[in-house]
């Protein structure tokens, strides 16, 4: 992204940026300076949210800004039908609603042999099935600090799996643990709730309706969130409705 963005810049080139306007608020996220640059430089953002919007005229930026939805709810929305033919949940084992589903990959995360301790015993201790797809670096890492034994112990840790695989788990999971900022959405669309191992999070949305818990990486904190945390709101925030690609073909055309 980061790339592109300049390399349009210097070649003037219009640059469009889908997903303009997140904020951390974290310079320490690679990504949280790459997506400020992009915006920065480019002629067209596509901001998801009204947050997004509101981030980007904080920052002096109001031209070429469009509120177009986000295509990830687009994405979702096209592909929830064929997740549901998945027959993943036979295949490992799992009943509907009884287990947690866990993603983690963050560098502050998982490249610290401490925190990445204190949240491997979160999960040995869950109290019910955990299944957790390793992203590649995270099962390095947990060979590496020596804790790779100690999650197989009681946690089922997969390989990857495809998106509509993913899906299928995460719509038929009691929980998601997570520090994907994708997949606090992909939570949020389906109604799922969302434990976030990080401090921020971009999609603040998913916060003010009650649907994310921010809970760090302490194994307390974790455990807490896994045993107590139930969504009390509604969800009202909009993603869009669906057709966010389309207004960005439009607006591009």
């Amino acid at each position: 992204t980061l790339a592109g963005a300049l390399v349009a810049a210097k070649m003037n080139v219009p640059l469009g940026h889908v997903e303009a306007g997140l904020r951390s608020f974290n310079r320490r996220m690679p990504e949280e300076v790459n997506r400020v640059v992009a915006d920065h430089l480019s002629n067209l953002l596509f901001a998801p949210t009204e947050t997004a919007v509101g981030n980007l005229s904080r920052e002096g930026i109001t031209r070429g800004v469009h509120m177009v939805g986000d295509v990830m709810y687009d994405v979702a929305l096209q592909s929830a039908q064929a997740a549901r033919s998945r027959d993943i949940l036979t295949r490992l084992g799992l009943k509907q609603g009884e287990y947690l589903l866990v993603t983690l990959h963050r560098p502050q995360n998982v490249d610290d042999k401490e925190t990445l301790a204190s949240i491997v015993e979160a999960l040995v201790h869950a109290g019910r099935p955990v299944v957790f797809p390793v992203h590649p670096r995270t099962r390095k890492n947990l060979a590496a600090f020596g804790l790779w034994e100690r999650l197989r112990s009681k946690v089922k840790a997969i390989e990857p799996v495809d998106y509509l695989d993913f899906i299928a788990l995460l719509m038929s999971a009691a929980k998601v643990v997570t520090d994907s900022g994708g997949v606090q959405k992909e939570a949020y669309f389906f109604g799922v709730p969302c434990i976030t191992l990080r401090d921020e999070t971009e999609w603040i949305e998913t916060l003010e309706d009650g649907w994310n818990a921010l809970v760090g990486t302490e194994t307390e904190d974790i455990l807490d969130a896994i045993e107590r945390f139930n969504p009390a709101g509604t969800k009202s925030k909009s993603f869009g409705d669906g057709h966010a690609a389309e207004r960005i073909a439009r607006i591009l055309d």
